[in-house]
């Protein structure tokens, strides 16, 4: 039987979750990526809520033009602006299972230069 790259995907997914987990002071910083755009989440996985989100809709002007890695980092400063307004200074680097490349890679690091530690 073949697996499909998002099987495997959310099998790399879960493994990183068996590790990976969210409180209070230090929430998890989920990241998921599709073909057209970049999502972030900021968990608290304690008590099962999420404390802040940001995607790519919600990106004006300028920032929303420019290539997916571009988008991606803004997408990061964007999560990292919504953590300081809700004290959140450190958290927890969640991939989702995707590689530590590309748009995933802008996006910790646009959240790092926004203040984020991880």
């Amino acid at each position: 039987m073949t697996t499909s790259h998002n099987n495997s995907r959310l099998h790399r997914k879960r493994r990183i979750r068996a590790r990976v987990s969210g409180t209070p002071m230090r929430p998890r910083l989920a990241v998921y990526r599709s073909l057209q755009a970049c999502y972030a989440q900021l968990i608290d996985d304690v008590a099962g809520v999420t404390l802040a989100s940001a995607r790519e809709k919600e990106l004006s002007g300028d920032a929303a033009k420019g290539t997916k890695t571009e988008r991606a980092a803004q997408v990061g400063q964007l999560i990292a602006k919504k953590a300081k307004e809700k004290n959140i200074t450190t958290v927890v680097f969640d991939r989702g299972g995707y590689r530590y490349h590309g748009r995933v890679q802008a996006l910790a690091e646009g959240a790092r230069e926004g203040g984020l530690e991880f």
